[in-house]
């Protein structure tokens, strides 16, 4: 009798997992540190785990950590370069990456980082990189291949970019370059002429954004996208943010806490998904959020709202105490006779901050307190730090197939 029910049980949970959304809403109760490991159970788990539909479900539900793939170097001496500007020599790469992972090192020797011109931004994995103005390029790095942007309809001597990537249910990417033209003439403009393009419609659209004060945006930046929205660097000390999805065609701007005149300050996406805010000194660094208000930052778009958004206070670092407490690191990389300053966070993390020192790069962990350092391939000492833009590449940390790109069945 028990035998008899011990197989009927099991009739049924194979009859169960034999379904596909069954299954799917079984592996989706699961949390991410399993999810990898169920790949190896079959070909159709391999192939239901690695499909698009299922990746952008599980995102809904979980937040899935990111692989560090690299540091990529944009020197600012090449960008918008005038006439007799310097140039870049021969031996100097384009695009050049400080590679942390075997993938990394993988792009380093396939020479596609040699075919794509200059780094821009990079959002989910996918890179934007190009020459400015002319030619742009949108790189994967799950299928290898390079997407080539039609040449923008509008020319811009100065501008700023962002990168927006959606995550969709189905295999082609979808993503917006937007292309933002800086103005000298800062008291005299309200207005931000931009210029986007769609994946989904293949071409540029020309749009012009109010702004309720006078604005000037930083040129040659990339702006920090957060929820489909971008936070630009602006002049005087302010952050511009535009929300491309909003029906009022307006850019706000948001006051930077503290002075403008720090040594090195960096934009970033904080765990709870709200803008935070990094400066440093010699002396050492401060970590600011932008709190959201109950709906979130759509008041900042509405000219008949009152904003209720303000900065916090997050985290505060002595970088001399820092060191202190890390006395191995310290003596090792000799950290005394060389300046520490803030690099960049890590995505959508609050609790920890990439910092350099010399031609060093290190992760610190403000709950730890403790400092890690990142190994990295590539002539770090040959790269001019003061006048180089070192951005993190990462890439989410999902399983890929082959399979799921070739289109085979998997039974």
């Amino acid at each position: 009798m028990k035998r008899r029910k011990k197989m009927r049980n099991e009739s049924v949970v194979q009859t169960a997992l034999s379904s596909d959304d069954i299954l799917c809403n079984i592996l989706l109760r699961l949390p991410p540190e399993y999810i990898s490991k169920l790949i190896i159970v079959s070909k159709r788990w391999l192939h239901l785990i690695c499909s698009s539909s299922f990746r952008h479900s599980y995102l809904r539900r979980w937040r899935v950590g990111f692989n560090l793939l690299g540091f990529f170097v944009c020197n600012s001496l090449y960008l918008g370069r005038p006439q007799g500007g310097a140039r870049r020599p021969r031996s100097e790469p384009a695009l050049p990456l400080l590679s942390t992972s075997s993938e990394g090192d993988d792009m380093m020797s396939s020479g596609i980082l040699k075919q794509l011109g200059y780094f821009i931004d990079s959002s989910n994995g996918l890179l934007l990189c190009g020459r400015h103005p002319k030619a742009y390029f949108v790189w994967d790095p799950v299928t290898k291949q390079t997407h080539k942007l039609p040449r923008p309809r509008v020319y811009f001597e100065e501008l700023c970019m962002a990168f927006i990537v959606e995550d969709t249910p189905d295999d082609d990417i979808c993503y917006r370059v937007v292309r933002a033209k800086c103005e000298s003439r800062f008291d005299e403009i309200n207005i931000v002429t931009i210029e986007t393009f769609s994946s989904k419609t293949t071409t540029w659209s020309h749009s012009k954004l109010t702004c309720s004060s006078t604005i000037s945006l930083s040129p040659w930046t990339s702006g920090t996208v957060i929820g489909g929205v971008i936070h630009w660097y602006a002049s005087r000390g302010n952050v511009a943010i535009y929300d491309p999805d909003h029906q009022e065609r307006h850019i706000a701007l948001v006051k930077l806490p503290g002075t403008f005149d720090f040594d090195q300050q960096v934009l970033g996406e904080s765990t709870d998904g709200c803008l935070q805010y990094g400066w440093s000194c010699k002396a050492g660094l401060e970590i600011w959020v932008l709190e959201k208000d109950l709906g979130g930052y759509t008041s900042l778009f509405s000219s008949n709202k009152q904003s209720n958004v303000n900065w916090s206070l997050r985290y505060k670092l002595n970088f001399k105490i820092m060191w202190r407490k890390n006395p191995t690191l310290a003596t090792k990389y000799s950290t005394r006779s060389k300046e520490t300053e803030i690099l960049s966070f890590p995505p959508q993390n609050s609790e920890s901050v990439f910092i350099r020192s010399g031609s060093n790069i290190f992760l610190y962990h403000f709950e730890s307190e403790r400092v890690e350092v990142i190994q990295y391939q590539g002539r770090g000492s040959s790269i001019l730090w003061d006048f180089s833009k070192v951005v993190p590449y990462h890439k989410r940390a999902w399983p890929h197939s082959a399979l799921c790109h070739a289109g085979n069945s998997t039974k």
